[in-house]
């Protein structure tokens, strides 16, 4: 929905709501451009006495609201709001309807603070008459049925990853190949206290790791895959939730090293540390696997190794990834997790009519 007539409207006006934990991340673009950014941080106390994420809702409208300047309300021509836990869909921009805000304040497939995404961008498109929508949420799912198969029955493969920054930088790096978004054979790994390393056909996230709890390389925190027997042994000893800590928040380099920063980590290899040497060595070792793993489930012809996520500030790391798979595809580095720019640039795809918006509850 257009406002032609309003007075000195950004060409592109997009509000941008991203909810967090502790935290709600507010801005306004112009198109690409970034005009105005507010990090709302929120006491933790205060939030939990609400019973529910869905249960803060007013009072943080009310915080954007104080923070949001006037001027640039006139201007917003859509609301883009972080996707919440939803149930499994492809990727793409989705309206926020009636289905979907069902679905995130009941929290039906999790109570998460993304589930405020939606909620918001509603509460707010609604009051200004324009569109509201999310984009590539946590609930991507793009899996042909090949990769669910575990070779358990009973336990299934999810399709659980960085989907928003995934694509956004395959996007990206589409457009300094200049080649068309449907015609790209990438693998994308998203390197940060959890790795995600995908497989993105055609723009698709047709293979990935899960990350959380899963496969894949071991991270700073979190363990990746591992010996079934050692693992079975660990349960039994451990216990299933101490288990799920270690295994999720205490494992890679905080279980090895006690940290779970990089720069740390690099500073004990200049200092000569022979543990975070091995250890370091070893995670670059399992991350250069699942790249090539990833290159194996698209058959090869791959456009190009995108390298992303806070993990790929570090030129170390990246140099020495390159060591390993440059054999495979040009490696191109795009460090960070640029989520509001993510979400701005699939406001825009919208707004350019580039990319239409489905409907949740018709998917």
């Amino acid at each position: 929905m257009q406002h032609p007539d309003k007075e000195n409207a950004l060409p592109e006006g997009i509000l941008v709501i991203n909810p967090g934990t502790t935290s709600t991340k507010v801005a306004v673009f112009d198109g690409e451009n970034e005009v105005w950014r507010e990090n709302i941080r929120h006491d933790a106390d205060k939030l939990h006495s609400f019973g529910s994420v869905a249960g803060q809702l007013e009072y943080r409208y009310k915080l954007i609201t104080a923070a949001l300047p006037a001027d640039l309300r006139g201007t917003l021509e859509v609301v883009v709001g972080r996707g919440g836990l939803l149930r499994p869909l492809e990727g793409g921009i989705y309206n926020v309807d009636s289905a979907m805000l069902d679905d995130v304040t009941n929290a039906r497939y999790g109570e998460h603070a993304s589930n405020l995404g939606p909620l918001l961008a509603h509460r707010f498109a609604s009051e200004m008459d324009i569109p509201a929508c999310v984009i590539d949420p946590v609930s991507t799912d793009e899996f042909p049925q090949v990769a669910r198969v575990s070779g358990v029955p009973g336990i299934e493969r999810k399709c659980r990853s960085h989907a928003l920054n995934m694509k956004a930088v395959a996007r990206r790096t589409a457009k300094k190949l200049n080649k068309s978004f449907a015609d790209t054979r990438f693998v994308v790994a998203h390197l940060g206290g959890g790795i995600s390393i995908g497989a993105l056909l055609g723009g698709r996230i047709v293979d990935v790791n899960d990350g959380l709890l899963g496969m894949g390389p071991f991270s700073p925190e979190r363990a990746g895959a591992l010996p079934l027997q050692g693992v079975m042994d660990f349960v039994r000893d451990k216990g299933y939730e101490e288990t799920k800590r270690i295994f999720s928040r205490a494992s890679g380099f905080m279980g090895y090293l006690g940290t779970s920063s990089l720069e740390d980590v690099e500073g004990k290899i200049d200092a000569g540390d022979e543990t975070a040497s091995l250890v370091y060595d070893a995670m670059v070792y399992q991350i250069a696997k699942e790249i090539g793993a990833m290159a194996a489930a698209m058959m090869g012809g791959v456009d190009a190794i995108v390298l992303t996520g806070g993990l790929a500030h570090s030129e170390r790391l990246v140099a020495d990834l390159t060591k390993y798979v440059e054999s495979l595809a040009p490696v191109v580095p795009l460090p960070g997790e640029e989520e509001m720019l993510a979400l701005a640039e699939g406001g825009l795809r919208f707004l350019k009519g580039e990319e239409s918006a489905k409907g949740y509850g018709d998917s």
